[in-house]
């Protein structure tokens, strides 16, 4: 088959337009030739003989009457055993592996196949000869890390096909066929360990699709009781730069209960993401106890990288996340940030002179995010187990503005709003996120009703506290001024947490519901203090024993002792004395 070509006519940075003689299709693969490079880009509007590319790379030196060559494919990524643990940036090319082969600078063309096809891995077959299987069911399984990695039937073979021959167990390169499948007009597929799939086309081999309901624990306080997130379902974290973002997803990365966790660092500044690089092949998994890269797949577009590529980091991270989630893992996607991807969209859209929506940002960018969003979910399997992809996407507003339109168009399909505070994180109150802005959809691990008493006293508090700014403290009565006390309370010792803290910085979900426990106790109790000096020395006492006792073991000696020490002082009756 000859190769389609075409011809440069216009450059405008990394747009370039192509005329062609024969026929291009949309979202095709193609590669403008600068010389021996062969820079790779993406069909994104076709018109007439004309065909619009975006490059994902660096343009210079490209001239008009440059030759372009079509490839027929879709912007695709390699699914197989080998994916845990890389490091790739947005076309999967292995970062690691660049850098040895052509240094620490980017090299413009050059492109590395995502997965080792000299690896061996001991195959396993799942099924016998003469099985009818269909599109991700699986063959056969492999070590992988942690897991077994299911060896499914490729995504894109259609209706049922029987198993004509089936490799025993032994050990087998990813690229060597391990099973040969016959389709319903009698073709013979050749099926080895991996495949490709179109990275803009949601993986949908399951049978049924559910609403997300099951708490996905994070471990984060804040989250886990006031603004919930479920598994298969979506938030999102927008917050003004320097607010903790990047913190507070590390820390979900680390602690949450799920089994694989997919980074995708869009259009990160590069000092962040190398912390990201740096310290996690460091960093003990506490669900595993072995590193945490093993359960790990990192997506790298930083900003000095090619403003194109941030699109296709996004969504090279969310395939590699349904992929897994069709072995029936739980798989959780941190997006960071589609704030950047959404600005490369801008830049974009401008350079195609399509007429600009508010902020100059596309109109087409809601159903852009919500395509991204709505690939999300918790899903049945056809051999009855149950998978899910739960996305998180921190949202970079400029001067924290939440009504910028991409936070407005996340807000429209994300399950929940972790909406970080600059006067928060100014206050050292860590996690930054607002308790009273925030919100979910879904529900807490604890009941609804008794959560409610923590969000009221909370408001009271503030309200308190907004008056106290206009009136100072001798105008408010001693039992508002109490209800601040509660609420300040409440804040100090069960919303922020300490990262530094071994114990602190992640509260599992019994402790949690034993700490919430204590605290509703306080809530719930009317006290009688004789002025406000002595309540104020009355909740410092006690806000300094529980977080003496948020840093102990669980369980242990020195906490069964600490809590009860702090049940005999609120129910001592004498509280008014202290």
């Amino acid at each position: 088959m000859t190769m389609r070509q075409g011809k440069v006519v216009g450059v405008n940075g990394n747009m370039v337009a192509v005329e062609f003689a024969d026929w291009v299709m949309q979202n095709e693969v193609a590669y403008v030739v600068v010389g021996e490079e062969h820079l790779k880009s993406e069909v994104i509007r076709v018109k007439g003989n004309r065909a619009d590319l975006q490059v994902f790379e660096d343009t210079s030196n490209i001239r008009i009457g440059d030759r372009v060559e079509f490839t027929n494919e879709l912007l695709s990524v390699e699914l197989g055993p080998g994916l845990l643990s890389q490091v790739f940036d947005g076309l999967q090319n292995p970062l690691p592996n660049l850098a040895e082969q052509y240094g620490f600078f980017l090299k413009r063309g050059a492109y590395l196949k995502a997965l080792n096809d000299e690896q061996q891995w001991e195959f396993t077959p799942a099924v016998k000869a003469s099985a009818k299987v269909r599109a991700g069911d699986k063959l056969g399984t492999v070590p992988e890390k942690l897991f077994k990695h299911w060896i499914m039937v490729p995504f894109k073979l259609h209706d049922e096909l029987e198993v004509v021959d089936i490799s025993p167990r032994g050990h087998y390169t990813a690229a060597h066929p391990v099973a040969k499948l016959k389709d319903a007009h009698g073709a013979i597929h050749s099926v080895s360990m991996k495949q490709t799939w179109p990275v803009k086309i949601p993986i949908k081999a399951y049978t049924q699709k559910f609403k997300p309901t099951q708490p996905l624990i994070t471990k984060i306080r804040i989250i886990d009781t006031l603004v919930p997130v479920a598994v298969g379902g979506t938030f999102c974290t927008p917050g003004p730069f320097g607010a903790g973002k990047t913190v507070l997803q590390h820390l979900i990365s680390r602690h949450a209960e799920v089994d694989v966790v997919v980074i995708a660092a869009c259009g990160e500044r590069a000092g962040e993401v190398v912390e990201v690089l740096q310290e996690f092949p460091h960093l003990v998994d506490p669900r595993t106890n072995h590193t945490l890269m093993d359960r790990t797949v990192i997506i790298c577009n930083t900003s000095s990288m090619p403003v194109a590529a941030r699109e296709s980091s996004v969504y090279t991270a969310v395939t590699i996340a349904e992929y897994y989630r069709q072995m029936g893992l739980h798989v959780l996607l941190l997006a960071d940030s589609t704030s950047r991807w959404a600005q490369a969209m801008r830049e974009m859209s401008g350079r195609l002179e399509e007429i600009p929506g508010e902020e100059a940002f596309p109109a087409y960018l809601e159903t852009r995010i919500a395509s991204f969003y709505e690939r999300a979910g918790l899903v049945k399997l056809r051999d009855g187990s149950m998978g899910s992809v739960t996305i998180g996407g921190a949202v970079s507003p400029a001067g924290g503005n939440f009504e910028e339109p991409v936070t407005q168009a996340t807000l429209k399909v994300v399950g929940a709003f972790h909406g970080l505070s600059r006067d928060r994180a100014n206050a050292r109150r860590y996690p930054a996120i607002d308790p009273l802005d925030s919100w979910s959809k879904y529900k807490s691990f604890i009941a609804p009703e008794r959560v409610a008493k923590g969000t009221a006293i909370l408001r009271k508090g503030h309200s308190v506290n907004q008056m106290m700014k206009v009136v100072g403290e001798e105008g408010t009565s001693i039992v508002e001024f109490v209800d601040y006390l509660k609420g300040e309370f409440f804040d100090a010792v069960y919303l922020q947490q300490n990262a530094f803290d071994p114990v602190d910085e992640a509260t599992p979900s019994d402790r949690q519901l034993a700490i919430y426990n204590v605290i509703e106790k306080i809530i719930d109790q009317e006290f009688t203090f004789d002025d406000k000096d002595s309540a104020r020395r009355f909740f410092q006492m006690l806000r300094q024993k529980l977080l003496n006792w948020n840093s102990t073991k669980f369980n242990s000696e020195e906490y069964r002792q600490g809590e009860q020490e702090i049940r005999e002082t609120i129910g001592n009756g004498q509280l008014a004395k202290v």
